[in-house]
């Protein structure tokens, strides 16, 4: 096992390094990490080998630090922030999470038709396809400093937009098993897989919020903040491992649900201030997250990547993008948000290589062939798709005007009034 542990650190290392390389181009890091990834995953140098991936202490600790990125998300989660633009993002998440849905499930649906592939199987892709990984463009939110309406709308919508997509996913994904008899998904699975996230994420937030009200020195409140974040997800740990009969639970989710809570009973000075401490943690933790993302994606799908593929990305694409823009057209979002939003929601990989591996599981016993070409399409898609959208969503805050951008006031945030930029 040291072995193996020192096998990850010096992935890390190789990681690091090649982000800093990257960012050189004035590209962001997380493309340095996620391709360090891959060329050191399974398929290509397997530095970190199907052994460590598979390995429980490894799957544990990605998901404490998926916890602790939830941070980034959930502190920005303050009331006194969200109340004027809260509407709006709702909206805007439901056109672009149901848009992208019906597009994709609309666009296969008429291809599988045209070449004999059963047509449950578009609604499937529809159902993976709207899912947004959120620690891509979080990374670069945090490593070029970006301030402005898209920020402001983007990092709420993490939380609903993985709402949104557990709902619509299990709910496809149920009905398909049952018209199937491969056993359907039972109800609670859907349930759970959202609200005790939220759950257990509130309950030991609730307990931080009182720890970490009282001013201490920076070491101490770090030390507290690091215990409470294992709190959180030692108790997720617990129901996963042994309350339910499958792991199912979002750990970023529960960070996200952790920090929202004790962000909102804590001054902004305080908040601020613990923050400020564990800025380092959160670097190191993203590089770790990234690069587990990268890891598992063999980059020889690329080569083998064809029209399902090519379709699916584009398709996707649209949906997020003209879906953002209608939502944020009709909530009367600034222009930017219009825009440009869309572009920082392509980052895809995270969620929707465990859609697929759920997908695939159910699928594989009464429906192989179905099976297969879920698995390829995607798979290859994860990694063309997440190298061009990090550039792609890096571009959209470059065109916002919001790198390296002082903050904006409240009342250029999303939802505010904007009748010259509409």
């Amino acid at each position: 096992m040291l072995l193996l542990i020192l096998r990850l650190c010096a992935a890390i290392g190789i990681a690091f390094v090649a982000g800093k390389l990257v960012a050189k181009l004035r590209l962001p890091s997380i493309l340095g990490w996620l391709i360090a990834g891959m060329a050191l995953g399974p398929h290509a140098f397997s530095l970190v080998d199907e052994q460590i991936l598979d390995a429980q202490w490894y799957e544990c600790l990605i998901s404490i630090l998926e916890c602790g990125v939830g941070l980034m998300i959930g502190t920005e989660l303050v009331w006194d922030k969200l109340k004027r633009s809260g509407k709006s993002i709702i909206i805007t998440t439901l056109t672009q999470s149901l848009g992208t849905f019906l597009l994709v499930s609309l666009v296969f649906g008429v291809v599988f038709a045209i070449s004999g592939v059963p047509l449950y199987l578009a609604v499937i892709f529809g159902g993976i396809a709207l899912a947004t990984a959120p620690a891509p463009a979080l990374s670069i939110v945090r490593e070029f400093n970006t301030h402005g309406p898209v920020t402001q709308t983007l990092i709420p919508m993490a939380v609903l937009d993985d709402i949104v997509g557990c709902v619509v996913f299990f709910t496809t994904i149920s009905v398909v098993a049952g018209k199937l008899s491969a056993g359907q998904f039972p109800a609670y699975v859907m349930v759970l897989s959202i609200l005790l996230p939220l759950a257990l994420g509130v309950g030991v937030g609730w307990v931080a919020g009182r720890v970490l009200k009282k001013e201490r020195s920076a070491p101490a409140t770090l030390a507290l903040l690091i215990f409470m974040i294992l709190a959180a997800s030692g108790v997720g740990f617990f129901f996963d491992y042994v309350v339910l009969p499958t792991p199912l639970l979002n750990f970023m989710l529960i960070g996200m649900a952790f920090s929202t809570t004790f962000a909102n009973m804590l001054p902004q000075s305080r908040l601020d201030e613990i923050m400020k401490g564990f800025s380092p943690i959160l670097g190191v933790s993203f590089i770790v997250v990234i690069l587990n993302l990268g890891a598992p994606l063999d980059y020889h799908l690329v080569m083998g990547a064809g029209l399902f593929t090519a379709i699916y990305i584009l398709s996707r694409a649209a949906g997020k993008y003209f879906g953002a823009y209608f939502g944020s057209w009709i909530t009367h979002s600034p222009k930017t948000v219009k825009k440009y939003l869309g572009l920082t929601l392509l980052p895809h990989s995270g969620v929707s290589l465990v859609f697929t591996g759920i997908t695939v599981s159910m699928l594989s016993g009464p429906a192989p062939e179905c099976s297969a070409i879920v698995q390829g399409t995607i798979a290859a898609a994860a990694v063309i798709n997440e190298i061009i959208a990090v550039i792609v969503a890096k571009k959209g805050f470059e065109c916002a005007g919001e790198l390296d951008a002082p903050a904006r006031s409240s009342s250029q945030l999303p939802g505010a009034s904007n009748q010259a930029n509409g």
